[in-house]
């Protein structure tokens, strides 16, 4: 179908979500990935209707995984992803810059929703050196 995995990058600060999302594009240009940082007035702090457009805008049969940075961005998230019960929309805990990237590469390899998952799930324990 030529869809792929989604990912959602969820900060209390747009520029930092928006610069993940830079930095998986020079890794992955064609994964679907989006930002979802900061308030709707550009303010620091997490937006649920931002996050809920940003899920939307990435979701497809193979699902969208949404990672976060810390505090009210898991709160709000955890609000949104209540909104698509029953749809293959989930939170995965790890480090945000390794585990976007990780998930971008994933993605464009043609990878689970199931499979990057459980790729994530290694990158806040996998030693960078």
């Amino acid at each position: 179908d030529g869809k792929m995995v989604g990912l959602v990058v969820v900060s209390h600060s747009e520029n930092l979500a928006k610069s993940v999302v830079e930095l998986t594009a020079l890794m992955a240009p064609a994964a679907p990935v989006v930002a979802a940082g900061g308030m709707a007035d550009g303010g620091f702090g997490t937006c649920f209707e931002k996050i809920r457009d940003a899920i939307e805008s990435v979701r497809s049969e193979d699902g969208v995984l949404v990672i976060m940075d810390l505090g009210s961005a898991v709160m709000t998230t955890e609000m949104v992803v209540e909104l698509f019960e029953g749809q293959k929309v989930e939170m995965v805990d790890c480090p945000l810059v390794e585990g976007a990237v990780v998930a971008t590469i994933d993605a464009v390899g043609g990878m689970s929703f199931e499979a990057i998952k459980e790729d994530l799930a290694k990158v806040g324990t996998t030693p960078k050196f």
